[in-house]
């Protein structure tokens, strides 16, 4: 049975899990791992060196779809959970679809499938695109502003300009698979099907939470360091 409301930190972090399993990627994104036993929110976060104000406020806001605006969320530890993010990836999560999508599909001598790899592997040059230029220009700008300096004429509204819809190639490739995929084992090919919406899902809930929480807390300190 899913919580009514927010949770807080003297909730157990295995119901916060148990009834919302997409937190699974965000609880290793903070880089925690199961085996917390019944301890709580509070707890789990403390022993693993985790801001909790940060990990409530990602997944408050996944959870309601609305930002706590009287949370606190802590800013570097946002961004080393947004770093990890992208980590997971580019280094594990697409990298696995492509082999599943391999197997699934077979021999790539055939041009269907031959066209199907060809579109996901220029997805994925797309999505590291997208994230480099965070990883490259975005997130260092934003430490600039953690030691009380602005860098240039940048400001967080450019990359809000630049944040583009990453996960809707993705579903183009869902939706091609579904209609006109080639033959090859059903099985595979559902497992693979089932990754790509999850990824799609959680690609999105990644654009969320950089919209809805980073970027208000970035735009916070822009004017803050305006007044000064």
């Amino acid at each position: 049975m899913y919580k009514l409301g927010k949770y807080t930190s003297s909730d157990s972090m295995s119901e916060l899990i148990c009834d919302n399993f997409p937190m699974l990627f965000v609880m290793s994104r903070f880089g925690i791992s199961p085996g917390f036993g019944e301890k709580t929110i509070r707890q789990v976060c403390h022993m693993n060196h985790v801001d909790e104000n940060t990990f409530l406020a990602v997944v408050n806001l996944l959870v309601s779809g609305i930002r706590d605006e009287t949370a606190e969320p802590s800013l570097p530890c946002l961004l080393e959970y947004l770093h990890n993010s992208h980590s997971h990836f580019l280094d594990f999560r697409l990298p696995s679809i492509r082999q599943k999508l391999l197997a699934a599909l077979g021999t790539q001598d055939d041009k269907a499938v031959s066209a199907i790899i060809r579109f996901y592997d220029e997805y994925v040059e797309q999505v590291h695109t997208h994230m480099d230029y965070e990883e490259e220009t975005v997130f260092p700008y934003v430490r600039s502003l953690l030691t009380g300096k602005k860098r240039g004429d940048y400001s967080i509204r450019v990359f809000c300009r630049q944040h583009d819809s990453i996960e809707s190639k993705l579903s183009e490739l869902k939706n091609i698979l579904i209609k006109y995929y080639p033959p090859g084992n059903a099985d595979e090919l559902n497992a693979v099907l089932f990754d790509i919406f999850v990824c799609a899902q959680d690609l999105a809930s990644h654009n969320f939470i950089e919209d809805n929480l980073f970027v208000p807390m970035i735009s916070q300190m822009e004017f803050n360091l305006r007044k000064q």
